[in-house]
């Protein structure tokens, strides 16, 4: 009887245990998504209930249905394809994303504006896909009418980037401005102005504006592979990740750090946001890393620096990867391959700066039995990797990767139902759907803004007339020099504005002058998306940091710091791989040999190695200011690859490593004797 009783308290001690953890949790939750909601407008979604809920649920499904259909078997003229994408997303972005940051979102129905928003986009929308053929054979001759028209499809694009872009709105609006105000800027940046009516003929009827390749590639690659990280998601894919990060990782030195590392980069690579992968996988992983002993300002700079890498890293880049194939006119996997060892190196070097951390404050790793095994992870969830094997191997057979990944959403549904903890019933496919539509909208909405500011590029020439004052600053060969400026815009544009829409906009405007300059395309191109996707977590705007540090409860600005020391690696690769491209597989100068190339590699992994020494004050001892530099310029030695280079740090290397196993048998010794006496 007596045991009975302390058994029956024993279960209820831990029932209250699950829930006050459940508690926690949930109010972690909460935390992280108003956190979110402050910084990141794509959070911002009204929660409607009634029959608008059904209605909205609907409308996700049809599209996602329309979208799959015409990029892989259906056809339709591009141009249509584009405006039909545009209108639909003008027309969710009206519906799910409120007109004020204060609007009570827990809504029964839209409001009578966004009734006149909707209604205006389908008609403005829907006359041009009637009247477009016939306004292309005249020329592009337009009458006042469509000029109305135009102009209206213009601001209707600003309301909607306004709710759903943030401070992308005003970055186009001067981009816009300038077509106006050209006349009255001095200098080679100046121009003779343009009318209203050219405007709106190269931004509305033109195939240069608002339809141009932003929009193009939202309606293709975007929206199909976030639809395809959603159906991921659902099937119980950031599980797998998770538990197998921590059979890799977790019983190491800062184990918990480490599975951040690697679950955020996974997940960031699949859903493209470094502001909403620290929010979902940040409120697990930055409670467990402070539980463990690390600080709360660099648990969440490690969540925030992990996050933000994933839009570079192969083999999906947050669907940049192909945006990036589509510039350069190479295919998905040379580009794939070519940001390959950039982005593993990045990983690399963050998962030493939270090793050599851990070191210095005596961490351990997380005790075996909360390690899951991985032979039965693999048993009860391997399955779950089917649909990135399905992608890989349909593209390696020569297949697009709009149609393969579209092959791999039905592999993820099909995968599911080999294990019935997994199977994505009729609900969850549906949620799946609503999910990826939801996550479509604000980046949609940002290539279309975005638009207004390529269309600026081409139509005044902006691009050559920056070319033209960076070519007076820099001279060819100078890519030391056009880096940095470069950089410095890629930071600057990119903060605050979605990685892929930083990418558009420094793209446009800064690659062609880094290709006059002498770089090669595709080192141009992932220059510029590695810089964009880091101004997540550059200080003073970081949203990435922002949130982590809510979530950690730690002061930002420290929080901000310590994401770049982490993440340092990120910040220098680029400039080593643009000089010289050895790094980059595929890529590498003509003549270059395999052993060459493995060598390069083998010493930028060192180079990381010390350089995540230099940062954290840790190799085999504790380090001092003196011992940091050496390690920071023994790691830059390292990384740039040139044996003349490598030889120098090898040898600083191999002394500061003497002069440390010499300090650390002293140490024993003198403690050996204090204990003898």
């Amino acid at each position: 009887m007596k045991k009975d009783e302390n058994k029956k308290t024993e279960d209820n001690c831990i029932d209250s245990l699950d829930e006050l953890v459940h508690e926690e949790k949930e109010q972690l939750d909460m935390e992280a998504k108003q956190l979110v909601e402050k910084v990141d407008t794509e959070s911002r979604v009204r929660d409607y209930h009634g029959p608008w809920k059904n209605i909205i649920t609907i409308l996700s499904v049809l599209w996602v249905v329309f979208q799959l259909y015409y990029t892989t078997i259906g056809t339709i003229e591009a141009i249509t394809f584009r405006a039909i994408h545009a209108a639909i997303l003008l027309v969710f972005c009206f519906l799910l994303y409120p007109a004020a940051t204060k609007e009570n979102r827990k809504r029964s129905k839209p409001s009578i504006f966004d009734f006149i928003l909707i209604c205006l986009t389908l008609f403005v929308f829907t006359y041009f896909v009637l009247n477009y053929n016939r306004i292309a054979l005249t020329g592009g001759f337009v009458s006042d009418f469509e000029n109305i028209i135009g102009l209206i499809a213009i601001i209707l694009a600003f309301f909607a980037a306004k709710r759903a872009t943030g401070g992308l709105v005003w970055l186009s609006a001067i981009f816009l401005a300038y077509n106006f105000i050209g006349r009255m800027v001095p200098g080679t940046l100046g121009h003779g102005g343009f009318s209203l009516p050219r405007i709106i003929g190269h931004m509305f009827w033109g195939s240069q504006g608002i339809f141009g390749s932003g929009i193009g590639v939202s309606a293709t690659y975007i929206f199909v592979f976030i639809v395809f990280g959603a159906f991921l998601n659902l099937s119980g894919f950031s599980r797998l990740a998770n538990n197998i990060s921590l059979a890799m990782v977790g019983r190491s030195a800062g184990g918990p750090a480490k599975v951040s590392v690697v679950v955020s980069g996974l997940m960031g690579m699949i859903n493209g946001s470094a502001v909403a992968n620290v929010a979902t996988t940040g409120i697990i992983t930055i409670p467990m890393m402070k539980d463990t002993g690390y600080k709360a300002e660099f648990a969440g700079a490690v969540e925030a620096a992990a996050s933000t890498g994933g839009q570079f890293l192969p083999p999906v880049m947050g669907a940049v990867a192909f945006l990036m194939a589509e510039f350069t006119g190479e295919s998905y996997s040379v580009v794939a391959m070519a940001a390959a060892v950039p982005a593993v190196l990045y990983y690399f070097g963050m998962l030493m700066a939270v090793h050599f951390e851990a070191k210095k404050l005596g961490l351990k790793g997380i005790d075996k039995e909360n390690i899951p095994d991985a032979l039965k992870v693999l048993k009860n969830d391997g399955h779950l990797i089917a649909p990135l094997i399905s992608l890989l191997g349909f593209m390696g057979m020569g297949y697009t990767p709009l149609f393969a990944c579209v092959v791999s959403i039905f592999v993820t549904i099909g995968a599911s139902y080999l294990r019935k903890h997994t199977r994505m019933g009729l609900k969850t496919i549906i949620k799946a759907c609503e999910d990826g539509v939801r996550g479509v909208i604000s980046v949609g909405v940002s290539c279309v803004i975005i638009g207004l500011i390529v269309g600026t590029v081409s139509l005044t020439g902006l691009g050559l007339k920056f070319g033209y004052i960076m070519l007076r600053v820099v001279g060819p060969g100078e890519l030391l020099k056009a880096g940095i400026m470069v950089a410095i815009m890629s930071i600057i544009l990119g903060m605050g504005v979605p990685g892929i829409a930083a990418y558009v906009i420094v793209t446009a405007v800064a690659v062609p002058v880094m290709i006059q300059v002498g770089s090669l395309p595709i080192p141009a191109h992932l220059f510029c998306l590695m810089y964009a996707s880091l101004s997540n977590i550059t200080p003073p705007v970081a949203m990435s940091v922002y949130v982590a540090s809510g979530i950690a409860k730690s002061d930002f600005t420290k929080t901000g710091i310590l994401a770049c020391m982490v993440g340092l690696s990120g910040f220098l690769l680029p400039f080593f791989f643009l000089l010289n491209p050895i790094l980059l597989l595929g890529v590498a100068p003509e003549g270059t040999e395999i052993l060459q190339i493995a060598i390069a590699i083998v010493g930028a992994a060192a180079g990381i190695i010390f350089l995540s020494a230099g940062t954290q004050g840790w190799y085999l001892r504790k380090s001092g200011y003196f011992e940091r530099i050496i390690f920071i310029a023994v790691g830059l030695l390292m990384i740039h690859p040139s044996s003349g280079t490598d030889i120098v740090g090898v040898a600083m290397a191999g002394l500061i490593t003497l002069y440390q196993l010499y300090m650390n048998k002293n140490d024993k010794k003198i403690i050996f004797q204090g204990e003898e006496k």
